[in-house]
């Protein structure tokens, strides 16, 4: 069973006549690839959030930038919302399409245009695959640090629109960490420049604000990515832990001793037994949760933090920690942490993927809370996640062909998004707002700061055509969700309707 979008939840769009706007498109771009029939629309309809399914009016495989221009003049010109797509990986329903909308497809601009060795960059288009980067860079000893779980298929556009992280992003940061320069259409078709390849760039970070605004303010067309020379030698340790409870204490203890580990990941048993039934790393199956420490950089700083690494674990409650023997056995050991997700497939028909970020400090406190989540609404729930910076991935499995199973994981999904907030942290570390936790924001934002978001997003897209319905809800919806925040003792919109 699926989720269909209903566009009517934020607003009306426009009506538009596709056989017209098909007519138009056609007549200006007579080069351009348009799909408009049903079964060439269909393998479109979802990104990697598969629970949340709708039919796009148009799509749009441009190859080139005045073809891009074009589109989004003419979309601007009859009031079509327009969706930006890269490798439809992302598990947000960031790229879910409108049906009453086209939908942008920006997978052919995949080409790299310049690494510069010399000044450790790399020039891309928006299309090219994050892992794509560092094999381009690997000749010249340099690589591209974000490496979200999906780089073999993700793209460097969908990684700067969502600020996707990674296993290494705790030391070497998100995607915003680590670029200098990107190109965007508005879209009125203008071209901006956003950041430089100097190191800091005059007025306001526009840069930045882009950076995980999931296409809401503009079309990426190029992007500058900082590259960073290999590290001398990097060891992983794994720790096995008896608890979720002592493996969380252990990575605050971690942190807290100044050691910043090149990456810090965390699996409990569900997530353990089957990671090693499909990739074979060698985890222990018997162990409650496992810690993965990568430590880089020279030999004798390793060393003398792998020895640190492995007392703080066995401090924490660890019963073993093992040092992988060889670099073909700490590849085995990332291959069954970035393997995970599609692991669990093997336990259940269906999951959802929650993406909350909290303080460490509360790791042990929100473990504990999700299981208790999970039992209250009968569902079993695997915790694979970036344990060094909070970053929780809560896997919710579920059988959709079972009637209301996917209703219940979508409603635990929000409970362990709100448990996030309440203790500090945020409803997403890297996998972006989209469809999937518009809700959630009228639970962590009031409604000033919501009105602020709205009021950058007119000012790119006065007329709201980007990716509406998605990252920012109404505050309408959040009347209608239970969640607007009262001020002063005074309700906001004391004329709306609750329900």
């Amino acid at each position: 069973m699926n989720i269909l979008y209903d566009e009517r939840l934020d607003g009306p769009l426009p009506e538009v006549n596709k056989a017209e706007l098909l007519k138009t498109l056609q007549h200006a771009l007579p080069d351009l690839d348009l799909l408009w029939r049903e079964d060439e629309l269909k393998p479109y309809e979802c990104d990697g959030l598969s629970a949340y399914r709708t039919t796009p009016m148009l799509v749009a495989l441009p190859r080139r930038l005045d073809q891009v221009q074009t589109l989004l003049r003419l979309c601007h010109q009859y009031h079509v919302p327009v969706v930006a797509r890269g490798a439809g990986t992302g598990l947000s329903g960031g790229a879910l399409p409108l049906e009453s909308g086209l939908l942008l497809v920006m997978a052919r601009f995949n080409n790299i245009l310049h690494i510069d060795p010399a000044a450790r960059t790399a020039r891309v288009q928006p299309g090219v695959r994050n892992l794509a980067i560092s094999q381009a860079a690997a000749p010249f000893g340099l690589y591209y640090a974000p490496d979200p779980s999906s780089q073999i298929a993700c793209s460097i556009g969908g990684n700067v629109a969502e600020n996707a992280g990674g296993v290494h992003c705790l030391k070497y940061g998100l995607t915003v960490h680590n670029l200098l320069k990107i190109e965007v259409l508005t879209i009125e078709g203008e071209r901006l420049t956003l950041g430089s390849e100097a190191l800091d760039a005059p007025g306001f970070d526009l840069l930045a604000l882009f950076t995980g605004s999931e296409g809401l303010l503009g079309i990426i067309t190029e992007v500058t990515v900082k590259l960073l020379p290999r590290p001398q030698v990097a060891k992983v340790l794994l720790g096995s832990f008896d608890s979720v409870e002592k493996a969380g204490r252990a990575v605050a203890d971690i942190i807290a001793a100044g050691i910043i580990p090149g990456g810090l990941e965390m699996m409990d048993n569900l997530a353990i037994r089957a990671a090693e039934d499909f990739i074979h790393a060698g985890y222990p199956v018997a162990a409650e949760a496992i810690l993965l420490c990568e430590l880089d950089g020279v030999e004798a700083d390793v060393h003398d933090d792998c020895l640190r690494v492995r007392e703080v674990m066995l401090q924490a409650g660890a019963s073993e920690v093992r040092q992988a023997r060889d670099e073909a056995e700490r590849v085995r050991f990332w291959a069954g942490r970035k393997n995970a997700f599609p692991a669990i497939g093997r336990l259940s028909p269906d999951y959802y993927c929650m993406d909350g970020t909290i303080p460490r400090r509360e790791l042990p406190g929100v473990l504990q809370g999700i299981a208790r989540l999970g039992a209250e609404y009968g569902l079993r729930v695997a915790n694979v996640f970036h344990a060094g910076d909070g970053n929780m991935h809560p896997l919710i499995l579920f059988d959709a062909n079972q009637p209301g199973e996917l209703q219940r994981a979508e409603a635990l999904g929000g409970k362990i998004l709100e448990l996030c907030v309440h203790v500090g942290g945020s409803i997403t570390g890297e996998h972006g707002v989209g469809r999937e936790k518009i809700n959630q924001m009228c639970a962590q934002f009031n409604s000033a700061e919501l009105t602020l978001f709205h009021a950058v997003k007119t000012a790119f897209d006065p007329q709201g055509l980007l990716n509406p319905g998605k990252n920012i809800p109404t505050l309408h919806r959040c009347a209608e969700f239970g969640a607007m925040h009262i001020h002063a003792g005074q309700l906001p919109f004391p004329e709306l309707e609750r329900f």
